[in-house]
């Protein structure tokens, strides 16, 4: 009996010996973590040669851009950002971002009741980790009381790095 109880301590030695790391070795491997909140931003085509671009960016300092037309890259491309950019970007769009679900100012909705053709457009979603989003559409077209909005999600990519990428606006 006592042979067995020397081994089973043993045995449990050994199995606890695995578990603590040696000095300067590899650490435990840790969980890939999910994707989390982002926002992205995208324009719409115009008549003429307005860039029409994604940009998506996540308070990591991760951003995906991709150009589409009339821009200076085509295709992905993924850059970084500071803490502060990311900050400054939520901050210019946060007073338009809808409670829930999605606003659109769009021609035939009632929030556009007379509009401009030919206009270009911005398409804003925000999404977080916990799965919900909002949606917020602009036909620049729309001729509408709060003219201040079309301004804002204009000059909100501008604080981006990306600036290179888009090119030169005509």
């Amino acid at each position: 009996m006592r042979n067995t109880a020397i081994i089973l301590l043993g045995t449990l030695a050994l199995a606890l010996a695995g578990c603590v790391k040696p000095s300067g070795g590899p650490g435990p491997v840790k969980p890939v973590p999910i994707e989390g909140d982002s926002i992205r931003y995208e324009t719409g085509a115009c008549f003429g040669s307005c860039p029409v671009y994604s940009v998506t960016v996540r308070p990591d300092g991760t951003g995906v851009f991709e150009g589409k037309r009339f821009t200076a890259v085509a295709g992905e491309r993924a850059f970084k950002l500071t803490p502060a950019e990311y900050d400054a970007f939520a901050a210019k769009l946060a007073p338009y971002r809808p409670a829930t679900g999605e606003v659109r100012y769009a021609p035939g909705e009632k929030t556009c009741p007379s509009v401009a053709t030919d206009m270009p457009s911005v398409d804003v979603t925000w999404t977080r980790a916990i799965g919900d989003s909002q949606h917020l559409y602009v036909y620049y077209g729309c001729v509408m009381r709060n003219q201040a909005i079309k301004q804002a999600l204009g000059e909100a990519a501008d604080g981006l790095p990306i600036q290179d990428l888009i090119g030169e606006r005509p």
